[in-house]
């Protein structure tokens, strides 16, 4: 692949939310984007604001639960009612792919157990939607967005969603995608799409609630629009470069991609083990904080997690402090700025709010240039492990998976056109498989450079230099117009890639909005550095108060 090739995909789609973690399906009869459940004018816009759980947080409705104003059960079936009207209804968010046919059940035993013995942990009856590249050992399937994985159940739950559920959270369903997580096409131009052509797949186009026209980021398109539209307490995303911050940050939501290792991806389906990783997506920090202490732990699935043992909490909440930015020394990644002057102004105005609660802000702070988009190093080290990973992944299916291999699915999606190639091709499915094995010395040799150039001359030289706490940037550009033939362009900026690369936590939080639409703020560190993010962007957060809920505009072209 050429220079010129590496720079285009990457820099309008992994800073946009391309290079991503996956999950997915493909349609039922009364799937949303099948063209069943409604013309899309039987929820009115006030009927989609007059939510009586909207904005609510685990902690409300915790308090609604002992105070006897909820139930499990009474929110589980809001939420399941809230779904079918905006997902499949009135504005056809398409944000949610299934929803766990046994819900309502395992509801009514969260609530026997709270009245038995109290919360089995701190998200005893929270119902939460799960990318759907996140393996669950129930009724639910998990596909990575193509057809080729109809109807695939785990056969045993993911770690991640084995902590969820220890800690007494409701897996309300699956959210939808980009497929395979964008990782099968330069020419992928529009998140939260599946395979099955122009109408979509089992999710369709999932889109923004805050106008409709509007990209939700990607891929974890479903996560960051469900839980911006309160379709649940919060969402599970996953990330390779760019797709939990991307989505939080076009959602106004705040999300945080952790240190590699600090959760294990045993049973979420892969691009690469070197910068995959699952994370939350809420409405705010205090939420997100509590659900980062229930997903992690070394897992023999994933030898990555060995290095965490020492380095996590299972608590981050003690970080939520309001005058963290206090002290704080935080460095400016400008040379990340600089493609909306809409953008850069709200960033000067995130800037002076962090200098007006005592943080120092050293300006500008800078990284090699190679990080700056798209290098060669991430792209080949993405395309070996996806072969690898992927591979691994099937066969851990046994059996009786759907397909075996990456190269079964290259040949399924040959054989398949009209559902899996009609908009884009799979060049980098085809260009992964030439790829060999992870003794190769052209892995080797990428590998190295992307953790030299990120950590040894990037972020850790940046903050030794200048003695910072974290690296402040946008995260992403305003949300472009959802165009599956991306002709309209739009996003620019994004400073997802050198934690990414590095393997290292990243982190947004809601910073303001333009003309209606949001815009984040990231945070990145050295590994292991979650607490003192979230100690951060929660101080910013409280300072500035930004979040807002959707409006569900259906175009701002009027």
């Amino acid at each position: 692949m050429s220079e010129m090739d590496r720079r285009t995909f990457l820099q309008a789609g992994a800073a946009a939310g391309a290079l991503l973690s996956l999950g997915g399906c493909a349609p039922r009869d009364d799937a949303p984007g099948s063209g069943l459940g409604g013309s899309g004018d039987e929820t009115s816009a006030a009927d989609m604001r007059d939510f009586a759980l909207e904005e609510i947080t685990i902690d409300e409705v915790h308090a609604g639960m002992r105070a006897g104003e909820y139930t499990c059960r009474s929110i589980t079936e809001m939420y399941l009612e809230r779904i079918e009207a905006l997902n499949r209804q009135g504005p056809r968010l398409f944000a949610v792919l299934e929803t766990n046919p046994d819900a309502l059940e395992i509801a009514d035993e969260l609530d026997r157990e709270f009245q038995a013995s109290g919360p089995r942990g701190p998200l005893h009856g929270i119902p939460l939607l799960l990318k759907d590249n996140v393996d669950t050992a129930d009724g639910m399937t998990t596909t990575a967005g193509s057809t080729a994985l109809l109807g695939s159940i785990a056969p045993r739950d993911s770690f991640v969603a084995a902590g969820l559920r220890s800690a007494g959270a409701l897996l309300l369903g699956k959210a939808n995608m980009s497929e395979w997580a964008g990782w099968k096409s330069f020419e992928f131009g529009a998140s939260g799409w599946s395979g099955r052509g122009w109408d979509g797949g089992r999710g369709g186009f999932c889109k923004n609630p805050y106008a409709l026209d509007r990209t939700p980021g990607g891929s974890s398109s479903g996560s960051g629009s469900a839980a911006a539209a309160n379709l649940a307490v919060a969402t599970i995303g996953s990330e390779t470069d760019g797709s939990i911050v991307g989505p939080s940050s076009r959602n106004c939501l705040v999300g945080i991609k952790p240190t590699i290792g600090l959760h294990s991806r045993g049973g979420v389906i892969p691009i690469a083990h070197s910068q995959d990783s699952t994370g939350p997506m809420a409405r705010t920090v205090r939420d997100a904080a509590i659900m980062l202490g229930t997903m992690v732990g070394v897992d023999p699935r994933d030898p990555l997690t060995a290095a965490s043992a020492g380095n996590f909490l299972t608590d981050y909440t003690a970080a939520l402090d309001p005058a963290g930015l206090d002290g704080a020394r935080v460095g400016v990644l400008r040379e990340y700025a600089g493609f909306d002057s809409r953008v850069d102004a709200l960033f000067e105005e995130a800037l002076d709010a962090m200098r007006a609660e005592g943080a120092t802000v050293v300006d500008p702070v800078t990284l090699p240039e190679e990080l700056r988009f798209g290098n060669e190093y991430e792209m080949e080290v993405l395309y070996h492990e996806f072969k690898a990973d992927l591979n691994a992944y099937l066969a851990s299916l046994g059996p009786d998976a759907p397909i075996k291999s990456l190269a079964e699915l290259i040949e399924y999606n040959e054989a398949n056109h009209d559902l899996e190639l009609a908009l884009y091709g799979q060049e980098l499915h085809v260009r992964s498989q030439e790829r060999g094995p992870l003794t190769d010395q052209r892995y080797l040799d990428a590998l190295a450079a992307s953790h030299r150039l990120s950590r040894d001359e990037g972020i850790d030289r940046a903050m030794d230099e200048h003695r910072l706490d974290a690296l402040v940037g946008i995260t992403a550009g305003i949300p472009a117009v959802q165009d599956p033939l991306d002709a309209s362009g739009g996003g620019g900026g994004g400073c997802s890639t050198p934690p990414a690369m590095a393997a290292y936590p990243n982190m947004t939080v809601p910073m303001g909005f333009i003309g209606g639409l949001p815009v984040g703020m990231s945070l990145c560190g050295r590994a292991w550095s979650e607490a003192t993010l979230i100690r951060i962007a929660y101080a910013f957060e409280q300072a500035t108060n930004v979040r807002q809920p959707p409006a569900f505009q259906p175009t701002l072209l009027v």
